[in-house]
């Protein structure tokens, strides 16, 4: 290259890799309360990076659902679904994988700051339950619960309460295919999809899709109930939860039980 060229991107020279990710901005949102405790910054890393997680799980599912409920019966709207599931299950299983990195603080190294934390906690997590209400696990009281909540928050809570689930998007597309999905044949419908997978394996695999997302979830929620026993034991959770005790009783909650059910109905 002669002297004075420039190389491709570099034209203008307005943008940085620190300028488009706002990293001056990103990397100074970690700010332990304690001052020196160790491990409070691998406690807040570790959270603020499911929250970027939970906001990209947000974008890829709501599309996913949008798909299915008004182009369910179009095949290159229903391949983008399944792509987009696959990159869900893998978004998933780093957000377990995860987990063990958050074992490596022993409950002394937690106990030097927990105190600190209160009256925040996970439970107050407002993009994990809008995860949840889009899968179908739909909590009008939760909103209630949560005192700390933004106006913002708050109405995007209650927006997804109105919206349709996943679920209603998978139902849209087993229509637009002309199945039918009332109580009483939808076992029927989906019997139909698992076994002629030459003429509905699209409709298979998107129920696939979303079984995994139900199964990760729920094994993200199992360890995360057996990583917080380890750390705290049954204390009561900061945002004033029963903790583990609570975690414990959602690690069997299932987003799609007709899914799980034909398993036992083929």
């Amino acid at each position: 290259m002669a002297d004075g060229e420039r190389g491709f991107g570099e034209e203008g020279g307005r943008l940085s890799y620190g300028g488009y990710l706002q990293l001056d901005v990103l990397l100074s949102q970690q700010q332990p309360q304690s001052g020196s405790a160790h491990d409070e910054l691998l406690f807040i890393t570790i959270h603020q990076v499911y929250e970027l997680w939970f906001k990209l799980l947000l974008h890829e599912l709501t599309s996913v659902r949008d798909l299915m409920l008004h182009r369910g019966g179009d095949a290159d709207a229903m391949w983008t679904a399944r792509h987009l599931l696959r990159r869900v299950t893998q978004i998933e299983q780093v957000l377990i994988a995860q987990l063990p990195v958050l074992e490596t603080m022993t409950p002394q190294d937690f106990l030097d700051f927990r105190s600190l934390l209160a009256p925040a906690s996970g439970f107050q997590s407002v993009q994990f339950r809008e995860l949840e209400f889009l899968s179908g696990l739909k909590d009008p009281a939760f909103a209630d619960r949560l005192r700390t909540a933004t106006d913002d928050e708050r109405a995007r809570l209650a927006r997804r309460l109105e919206e349709p689930t996943l679920w209603d998007g998978y139902l849209a597309a087993l229509a637009a295919r002309g199945l039918p999905t009332d109580v009483e044949q939808l076992q029927t419908s989906l019997v139909t999809v698992a076994r002629d997978r030459a003429s509905y394996g699209d409709l298979w695999d998107v129920a696939e899709g979303l079984l995994s997302h139900d199964e990760l979830s729920a094994q993200w929620r199992a360890l995360h109930a057996t990583v917080v026993e380890r750390q705290i034991g049954y204390k009561p959770g900061t945002g004033g939860s029963t903790g583990a005790t609570y975690l414990r009783g959602r690690r069997d909650l299932r987003f799609f039980p007709p899914l799980w059910e034909l398993r036992t109905a083929l």
